[in-house]
């Protein structure tokens, strides 16, 4: 089960993020670029993505893990259910966090 503490502690693993609020919820942040969130009514966690192709790709590959609202459709972004398997969250937040981490925090993570 990916709970915010789960993600607190994932996040120490990628340079620059912090603990921080997006629309009144909990989120990872690198700056003031958002990396995820606790959505605000859904019992899930606001992925932000590359593109929306690969949004299409998550819900194809998983719709029990990964969805979108209205909301979301033609954005960037994924919801991601709290079930999913550690690992495959891992993955994504990686991704995320690489889409707005700082060269400096690339650098650092590249090169422990």
């Amino acid at each position: 089960m990916i709970t915010f503490d789960l993600i607190k502690t994932l996040s120490k693993s990628f340079p620059g993020t912090e603990v921080s609020t997006s629309y009144g919820t909990p989120a990872i942040k690198v700056g003031k670029k958002l990396v995820l969130r606790m959505h605000q009514k859904e019992d899930a966690i606001v992925m932000l993505l590359n593109t929306v192709e690969e949004q299409q790709e998550l819900l194809d590959r998983d719709p029990m893990a990964f969805y979108i609202t209205d909301h979301y459709v033609g954005y960037p972004a994924v919801l991601v259910r709290p079930t999913v398997d550690e690992s495959s969250f891992r993955d994504l937040m990686e991704k995320s966090w690489r889409r707005v981490a700082r060269k400096s925090d690339l650098t650092e993570y590249e090169n422990p």
